[in-house]
């Protein structure tokens, strides 16, 4: 691997939708203790499930730390590769690299800064080193070079792409005080264009309320075509949930791509609120002194946080009093993916770690 001394949009690289063709995908198997309730034993096989239904279709690695090498070997299928790699947590979307392609073929990675969703000023843990050391590692095991924008805070769940030069991303992220305090808002449309090729950037206002990530769009909305997104809907007009998706509605019909086309939004309904059990709470590790979850916060449930596999679409189903809403969230999918399966996976043990399928998967793009 070496290190690019130039930019993805200056080589004429690009940034490809998920949508697009696999040569695979990435997870990192689960074990903080203040994430992962007792042990992360349900956590593990739910990733486990996840990454069982991508690997039907493509190539699927798992990132462990030594100490769960053993573990992640035994309980995800031969097929699955798994790589020793240390981290500090699990969410494979944040912390890889965006990987950019050209005409070609040929496939290069962007590293970004990771700081745990906001750094010492409303970050999740710390130390946050490995897993900002993961992005550089995984250009080495797949083999790829390298450009370094390790000055720029940038999570790929925080961003969407249409892979025609259009981006979507929310306010309440991408302008945290967090990420990138010293640069404007037309200075971040100008790193994001030199570092992935995009020519357009759609800015949502906000996310899903309560979502810890300051919000990331991969929780409220994504691309599903190149004129289509999937966009999280409260049904519940008196809800702050509602005018938030409302909100965002207004801003996707009075917006285009890069070469002009009209949005199309197809609206998923979301599921009703899900909350932490007491059991589930006292599972959980402290971190700094303070529980890390309480039974009164709902979680950031939503059906669009889901992975698009080459010839299958894994979303995440909550059950208990959801039943019903994810079967109609499945069947409303299956009609917007004609030609791929939507295959729903329990995803409550995920969804307890603060994220869910996308938070946890980052493909590969198909590249020669």
């Amino acid at each position: 691997m070496k290190t690019i001394n130039s930019t993805a949009a200056a080589d004429g690289f690009r940034l490809p939708a998920e949508f697009e063709p696999h040569s695979g995908c990435v997870l990192i198997f689960p074990e903080r203790a203040d994430s992962w309730q007792y042990g992360a034993i349900k956590a593990r096989k739910a990733f486990a499930a996840v990454a069982t239904e991508i690997a039907k279709c493509e190539k699927v690695t798992v990132l462990a730390s030594a100490a769960q090498y053993q573990n992640a070997r035994l309980i995800m299928p031969p097929e699955v590769r798994v790589v020793e790699m240390s981290s500090d947590d699990a969410w494979a979307r944040d912390v890889s690299p965006e990987f950019v392609v050209n005409d070609s073929g040929d496939m290069r990675g962007v590293s970004f800064g990771f700081n745990a969703w906001g750094g010492l000023h409303d970050g999740l843990y710390f130390p946050w080193d490995k897993d900002d050391a993961i992005s550089k590692k995984l250009c080495d095991l797949y083999d790829i070079d390298m450009y370094d924008n390790g000055d720029f805070i940038l999570e790929g769940g925080s961003i969407s792409c249409n892979g025609e030069g259009t981006l979507l991303t929310t306010e309440a992220c991408l302008l945290s005080g967090g990420r990138n305090p010293n640069l404007t808002k037309a200075q971040i449309e100008a790193r994001l264009h030199d570092a992935l090729g995009i020519d357009k950037v759609i800015w949502l206002k906000n996310g899903i309320l309560g979502d810890e990530t300051n919000e990331h769009v991969d929780n409220i909305c994504v691309f599903c075509a190149e004129d289509e997104v999937l966009l999280s809907w409260d049904e519940n007009e008196s809800t702050e949930q509602h005018k938030v998706c409302a909100e965002c509605l207004e801003i996707l019909e009075n917006s285009t791509t890069a070469d002009g086309r009209p949005i199309k939004v197809h609206k998923i309904p979301m599921p009703s609120p899900v909350y932490m059990t007491e059991e589930e709470c006292e599972g959980l590790d402290l971190f700094d002194g303070e529980p890390t979850r309480t039974t009164s916060e709902p979680l950031s449930a939503s059906y669009v946080n889901l992975f698009i596999a080459n010839d299958r679409v894994v979303m995440p189903f909550f059950g208990g009093e959801n039943e019903a809403a994810d079967k109609r969230a499945q069947e409303l999918l299956q009609k917007i993916f004609p030609t791929r399966k939507v295959v729903g996976i329990y995803a409550r043990d995920i969804l307890i770690g603060g994220g869910n399928i996308h938070c946890i998967t980052h493909q590969i793009p198909e590249h020669k």
